[in-house]
């Protein structure tokens, strides 16, 4: 895979709880840094897809009705 070099700036109190998880995981800063935001745009990237999905869905008038509504509702108040 190839790398590309990062730089940012974080708080002094997350740098330093940064560098005790990197000596209590035996991971490298930038390991620990890089797989954190991998995870992070992996998630916003996702929510992004559904929210975008969504609002097509609104917009093509694609709801459900009020007896599905109504259906789901009821299943999971009891």
């Amino acid at each position: 895979m190839e790398t590309a070099i990062l730089s940012l700036r974080v708080p002094q109190e997350v740098k330093e709880q940064l560098n005790k998880l990197a000596k209590a995981t035996h991971r490298s800063q930038s390991f620990l840094g890089s797989d954190a935001i991998r995870r992070y745009v992996e998630i916003e990237s996702w929510q992004i897809a559904e929210i975008q999905q969504a609002v097509t869905e609104a917009d093509g008038d694609d709801f459900a009705t009020d007896d599905e509504f109504n259906a789901v509702v009821k299943k999971h108040a009891g």
